[in-house]
This record gives structure tokens, sequence and C-alpha cells, in this order.
């Protein structure tokens, strides 16, 4: 007789105690371990490169530490000088008002509510809908141009000097054309794919969100920071990939095509091969990938099936060094190597 369902309610406490040690401690323990022990050999390589290699990085090339020194220059450069206050009476008036910080949170409350706007948007809209949305959209344009233009009326040339600016300048100008010239553009001048992206550039504003929040620019800048070890880093990822994916293809390449296999995740080619490793990085579908490779005879898989071109016969897989596979590619890639990215970025 098949088990009664649910008929001890309780053993779900089983599962939910083993994912919170196994998976939200254990795992996290993991992680922290990694991350110690990478801190320490860090210092105890710096030392080494204080008394041996008279204090030079010996982490990054030459051009990895010009850009890390100038990233670091730019992080703690002093305050620019204040933009001076135009002596015309109404360009004072302006300036007083562009610069105030209500006028700044005035702008990105609109940001917000033009994304609000572009979500509602949907492929089967009715003709009403669309006209609205046109008319809010074009409501949104003339409000960013006249910020833009109330900057450029008080800060003069110095509007130009501000990288925000001038980000904001293009979104404008690109949503202008993008909103009045389109016909024609469409028509005459450019592809229709080609000119979408164009009407794209709307998306841009939503970027300048970041200018008012402090919290996204540090970690922004730690992630600039942490570009050339994490590229590194990313070539380690690759080394092992590329050692599992010769791997895989020599053991897997015969599989049969079932679950996680199929015309695109197998180990036929190297480029599937590479596919399959990467989403396994992220610790996802590896189920599926294995399950097929688990079938060692019949009936779940064929031994004796040929395959035209190659000695190789049968599309049955190997458990022992399936299990293998991919145990030892999910603790090297998932636990090891992807968390010494967080390593990283927290150290900047």
């Amino acid at each position: 007789d098949q088990p009664k369902y649910e008929d001890n309610l309780y053993m779900y406490l089983y599962f939910v105690i083993f994912i919170i040690f196994g998976s939200f401690f254990t795992l996290n323990l993991f992680i922290g371990v990694i991350i110690d022990n990478f801190n320490q050999q860090k210092k105890k390589i710096i030392f080494v490169s204080l008394v041996y290699f008279g204090g030079q990085d010996i982490f990054m090339t030459e051009e990895q530490k010009k850009y890390y020194n100038a990233m670091k220059k730019l992080g703690s450069k002093k305050p620019q000088k204040p933009i001076p206050r135009p002596a015309n009476k109404f360009q004072g008036m302006v300036f007083d008002f562009v610069t105030k910080q209500a006028f700044d949170i005035s702008i990105m409350i609109l940001i917000c509510l033009n994304m609000v706007t572009m979500m509602v948007e949907t492929d089967d809209q009715s003709e009403d809908m669309e006209n609205i949305l046109y008319w809010i959209n074009l409501v949104f344009i003339v409000l960013f141009t006249g910020e833009c233009v109330l900057k450029l009326i008080s800060l003069r040339h110095y509007y130009f000097t501000i990288g925000w600016n001038i980000f904001d300048f293009v979104v404008v100008i690109l949503s202008i054309v993008g909103m009045f010239l389109a016909e024609m553009i469409e028509k005459y001048f450019v592809s229709p794919t080609l000119f979408r992206v164009i009407r794209l550039a709307r998306i841009g504003r939503i970027l300048r969100l970041i200018k008012g929040a402090k919290g996204i620019r540090t970690l922004l800048f730690a992630l600039m920071m942490s570009l050339p070890a994490l590229f590194n880093i990313g070539l380690l990822l690759f080394l092992v990939m590329f050692i599992y994916a010769i791997f895989g293809m020599s053991n897997f390449a015969y599989v049969k095509r079932e679950v996680g296999i199929d015309d695109m995740f197998n180990f036929e080619t190297f480029g599937n091969s590479m596919i399959c490793l990467f989403q396994i990085t992220t610790s996802a579908g590896w189920d599926g990938l294995l399950a097929p490779i688990l079938n060692s005879g019949e009936p779940d898989c064929d031994p004796h099936k040929d395959h035209p071109g190659s000695s190789v016969k049968g599309d049955c897989g190997n458990p022992s060094v399936g299990i293998f596979f991919f145990v030892s590619y999910i603790i090297i890639s998932f636990l090891v190597v992807v968390n010494m990215y967080i390593a990283v970025i927290l150290e900047n």
C-alpha cells in the first residue's frame, strides 16, 4: 500500500530544521571561513611583499595597479569649488531655486512617477490607453526639459562641468528626438530596431536616483574599486569551468536526453557544456542535469545504442563519476570561487 498523504505533519519540521541549520547556518559559516582565510592570506602576502619586494603589490598587474590607484585618488578627492552665483538678478533667482534640496527631491519624485507610467505599458494595450500614456510621457518630457533649461540659465557654462548634468542633457535630447521626430526618423534615417533602442533612452532617467542615494553610490564605488580583483577571480572561475567542461564532454556527451538534458543543456559540445556549468555555478538546475547521468542500465537507457561517427556505445551515464563531477564542481565554484567575489567587495 502507498503511504498516507500527510499522515505525520510534524515531520515537516525535520526539513525546516535541516534548512535552517544546513543552509542558513552552515553554508554561511562556510562563506565566513572563506572570507576570513582570504583576508589572512592577503595580509601574509602583503607582509612578504613589503619585506622582499619593496612594498610592491603582487596581487595585481601594473595596469591593474594604475587603475586601482586612480580610483583610490578619485574616492579621496577633495570637494570641488562651488559654482558661483550669477550676478544677474533673474539668473540669481533661478540659481537659488535649482540649488535648493526641495528642487532635487521634486525631480526625484517626478522620476519615480515616470517609472510608474513606464511600468503600466503593455503589448496589448488599447488605443485610448496608448494615447493617455503618450500625453503623460509628453508632460514628463516638458518637465525634464524645463529642468534642463533652468539649470542651463542659472549654471551657465558650469552646467557642463558636472557629469550628471551632461547625462541629463543627453537623455532629454534623446527623449525629445524619440517623441517628436519618431515617424520621420524611423522612415528615412534609422532602422526601426535601432530607433526603439533610442526611445529606451528615457529609462536612463532612473539612473539619476543613484545621484541622490549615498548608499548606492558607495556600493557602486566599492564595485569599481574591486574590478581588477574581480576580473582575476573571473579568470579563475573560467579556468575551473574550462577543465570541467572538457571532463563533462569526455564522460557525458552521449547521455540520453531527458529531464534537464536537452538540445541546449548537454555535454555534447564545449559551448553547451559551458552553458550547463554556468547554470550550475548559481546552484540552479544541477539535479535535472544529474538525473539522466544516474541511469546506468535498462530500462532507463540503452547501453547498446550506436552513435554514428563515434566508437562509443550506449546512452547511459556513470552514477559515481556524475556524483563526483557535480558535487566537486558545486563546492569549488559555488561555495569557494563565487564567494571570493564577496570577499573582494567587502574588502573595498
